[in-house]
């Protein structure tokens, strides 16, 4: 890195993922800021609960840019969250699990996406995606976006099997 530089490494999708986690770096005193989410693999996105994990002189360049602490929810069910034990190995099962399950019927349908390791991937539709979420929201299922450069795929959140079941049966409706 050029001298002054500081990594800021976003490990949202770490624990979902199964990777290192890198606190070794901030053990180290190496210029580095980790964020850190309950979004993912938590199931807390609504909450807005996270961390940023850095020597302190890094932690004070950055707090200009802090919108203040936590709500009072999040920080209750952030602490709670860190305090079940067997939490994050079990819901990296059971999002892989229902990730293989997702990706297995979008084989046997004949879509092609993105495969990924953590609690997303993205779907080619092979048309706008745009109306494809307007589409599944008539469903009453709400997908992610599309991006500009790759307007025919639409990003999908793994949810609970429950819920993949119904984005399933509602996607093949809306793609018929």
């Amino acid at each position: 890195m050029p001298a002054g530089a500081v990594l800021l490494l976003d490990e949202a999708y770490s624990h979902v993922a199964g990777s290192r986690m890198r606190s070794d770096l901030v053990l180290a005193d190496r210029k580095v800021i980790l964020l850190r989410t309950f979004s993912k693999i938590y199931g807390m996105a609504g909450l807005r609960a996270g961390a940023a994990i850095a020597q302190p002189e890094l932690l004070n360049r950055i707090s200009q840019y802090s919108s203040g602490a936590m709500p009072i929810t999040g920080m209750a069910a952030a602490i709670a969250s860190l305090q079940a034990a067997d939490l994050v190995p079990k819901r990296r099962k059971m999002i892989a699990d229902t990730r293989t399950e997702c990706f297995a019927f979008l084989d046997r349908h004949g879509f092609s996406y993105v495969p990924s390791v953590s609690n997303k991937f993205m779907v080619d539709v092979r048309k706008p995606g745009e109306g494809v979420i307007a589409a599944l929201r008539k469903e009453k299922l709400y997908i992610g976006r599309v991006w500009p450069s790759w307007p025919t795929h639409v990003r999908v959140t793994i949810g609970s099997p429950q819920e993949m079941e119904k984005f399933q049966a509602a996607f093949l409706k809306v793609m018929a």
